[in-house]
């Protein structure tokens, strides 16, 4: 069991008033804040050519797979979907 909460503070949080909120309007009229994302393409390319190729062998089982229909079970789509969220895309 959880002893030491002190519920007298978590009374004081809902007593207390909450913090004025800032106008957006405000906000971006007192600043000239740059929101752009600036991506480097060119890395992110020659990471992709550094990429070693593939077995041919294991890029045509991949298509057969894929032709056939194979990999549109649930069991495979859960094992991918469990892949992507361990290891990501």
């Amino acid at each position: 069991m959880i002893e030491k909460i002190d519920g007298n503070r978590i009374q004081d949080l809902f007593e207390k008033p909450t913090p004025r909120q800032v106008n957006p309007a405000d906000a971006a009229a007192a600043g000239n804040a740059d929101a752009s994302l600036q991506v480097n393409y060119a890395e992110l390319i020659e990471k992709a050519m550094q990429v070693p190729q593939e077995d041919d062998k294991a890029v045509q089982r991949a298509k057969e797979l894929l032709l056939s229909g194979q990999l549109e079970s649930e069991d495979n789509i859960r094992a991918a979907a469990e892949n992507i969220v361990k290891f990501g895309v």
